[in-house]
């Protein structure tokens, strides 16, 4: 009897994106995408009616962060494999994504076999990092910062949120419609993103914001 292809949910904003994956998968016979989904509503869902063997997640989703997702699936489907394929900073975002409860992060410049090879490997029980990566975590996450000096790595997976948002353009107000929390919260987070990035005004923590934006994209 011949085996079942191992099940694939695809959770990306981009339908595009999603259609690439999907055509990528296709042509394997031991994968197949078994659903879509482009924000988190529809991707906990997803997981409820379709029960994959493995979500493939981005970070930036239409109604959250893909961080907040793995967390939520990790709670309520433990037996769920993730993995993120995204865009964003892999030394900024592949511990937090790890600690969230990811089996590994692959990203979307990488050829398509390697995100074939990324599928398969955490599919199989193991972790997958670049090769990059893995020196960095060897090197105990690489020239170890000196303490004293602001960063972006130090801020928690929310104020990390929060500051994304900022640097898209969003008013307080719209943050904390988007992630439904109180005004109040959001304007809490914005207070320690300044302390802990040593900016001193919420125009300059704004400009810092979208010029780490724009660097993403």
């Amino acid at each position: 009897m011949a085996t079942q292809p191992s099940r694939i949910l695809v959770v990306d904003d981009h339908p595009l994106v999603r259609a690439g994956l999907r055509s990528l998968f296709d042509d394997e016979p031991d994968l197949t995408v078994c659903a879509e989904a482009g924000n988190v509503h529809d991707a906990i869902e997803s997981v409820r009616t379709h029960q994959p063997d493995l979500a493939l997640i981005d970070i930036s989703l239409d109604d959250g962060n893909g961080i907040e997702l793995i967390k939520r699936l990790k709670a309520h489907t433990p037996e769920l494999k993730t993995l993120v394929c995204s865009v964003h900073d892999e030394s900024l975002f592949a511990e937090r994504a790890i600690n969230a409860g990811a089996r590994g992060y692959v990203s979307k410049h990488q050829l398509t076999e390697q995100i074939l090879e990324a599928v398969r490997q955490v599919l199989s029980g193991r972790i997958y990092l670049s090769e990059e990566m893995v020196e960095h975590v060897i090197n105990g996450f690489a020239k170890k910062r000196d303490a004293s000096t602001p960063s972006i790595h130090d801020l928690s997976d929310r104020e990390l949120e929060v500051f994304g948002l900022i640097g898209q353009g969003l008013s307080t107000s719209k943050i904390a419609e988007r992630l439904h929390l109180s005004v109040k919260t959001i304007e809490t987070h914005r207070e320690k993103i300044k302390r802990k990035l040593g900016l001193t005004s919420g125009g300059e923590l704004v400009r810092h914001a979208v010029q780490w934006h724009l660097e993403q994209a």
